[in-house]
């Protein structure tokens, strides 16, 4: 009987060491596996550059997480140009206390709400892309955006066509010494629509090139709007027309849509847009485009991630990311013609 003790007893003492051992085993963090949960709320998903964006965030996660063995979890919403959806999108995010969130604003006139709203949950708030007004920004130092220097894209259209213009004089088909041209918008009250709109054209004249506005319009960064508001003056003006700026790729490649149909593309205006899109860069290519300004999607999506990975480090962002000044951080542009849109495809497409 005192033996049948003894047994009863060191196999309960064995069961105990086992299970002594596999907690130590589960609670040591070195095993452990940190888990990263950021929701991402975009104005809408059906924009070609964000859509690019998201890819790239989705691809670049996964690269992280094999480079420092965390599981990062993305949740992508969609917000469908409304800002009432996207309200509640974030709401959502911070209920189920995401460690993140990355906002694409719908309308960046009201940041200060959702920034009030994560700082309330302490609940570290990026926006990206469309960048809210600064003194919103400044109501945390929490609160951090990344995205590009609009005034530099507009800047880089303008030297597209001035250094066009020195190879090629007949882009001026009316040999008048002006450029007649038109402009694609991409919102009425968007930031970087606005300032790519003024120093795209500020850089041609100062540059020593008349420039004569026939017509602009907004086409809500849309290619099928693009195309219908280009299919428009080229009734009106014809071959008037020397030149298309356009605030991004997608409205220019309406434009050369338009072109097409009506069978002036070869001896049409000259197209330039913003963002270096795949479709656009191939476009470059073909020569149905004259030049493009790249909004460098990969590097965006990095610093969002870098940024969001700091902070569930404790760390400071502005020790670990790249190129962050203060509570921003701003991709450099590269312009695009067709002398190096090879490199730039070929960038683009590394990782697909």
């Amino acid at each position: 009987m005192q033996r049948l003790v003894k047994r009863a007893l060191c196999a309960l003492l064995g069961v105990a060491c086992l299970a002594l051992s596999a907690s130590c085993e589960t609670n040591n963090p070195e095993q452990q596996i940190e888990t990263v949960r950021i929701g991402v709320a975009t104005y809408r998903s059906d924009d070609t550059f964000i859509t690019a964006l998201c890819d790239d965030l989705e691809r670049v996660s996964k690269q992280m997480e094999s480079e420092t063995g965390k599981k990062i979890i993305l949740n992508i919403a969609d917000g469908k140009n409304s800002q009432s959806n996207q309200n509640d999108q974030v709401d959502n995010f911070i209920s189920r206390s995401y460690d993140v969130i990355c906002v694409n604003m719908v309308d960046r006139t009201v940041a200060a709400v959702i920034i009030d709203k994560a700082k309330r949950a302490d609940i570290p708030v990026v926006f990206f892309n469309r960048e809210p007004v600064e003194e919103d920004i400044r109501m945390w130092d929490r609160a951090y955006y990344v995205g590009t220097d609009a005034k530099e894209s507009g800047i880089m259209q303008g030297q597209i066509i001035l250094n066009a213009l020195k190879k090629d004089a007949g882009i001026d088909k009316n040999g008048d010494g002006k450029l007649q041209y038109v402009m694609l918008e991409g919102e009425q009250a968007h930031q970087d629509s606005l300032i790519r709109t003024e120093y795209s054209v500020k850089t041609i004249t100062a540059g020593g090139v008349q420039m004569e506005k026939l017509a602009n319009d907004t086409a809500n960064w849309q290619r099928s709007l693009g195309t219908a508001k280009m299919t428009s003056w080229l009734d009106q003006f014809g071959d008037e027309i020397e030149v298309v700026l356009s605030n991004n790729d997608d409205m220019a490649l309406g434009a050369i849509d338009a072109l097409k149909a009506q069978d002036m593309l070869e001896n049409g205006p000259v197209v330039v847009g913003v963002d270096g899109t795949l479709a656009a860069l191939e476009a470059i290519q073909n020569g149905e485009m004259l030049g493009s300004v790249v909004n460098d999607a990969q590097l965006q999506a990095q610093a969002m991630l870098d940024i969001a990975c700091a902070l569930t480090e404790g760390s400071d962002p502005q020790q670990v990311v790249e190129g962050m000044n203060g509570q921003y951080v701003r991709a450099p542009h590269r312009i695009v013609t067709k002398e190096n849109v090879g490199q730039e495809i070929a960038y683009l497409t590394q990782s697909e």
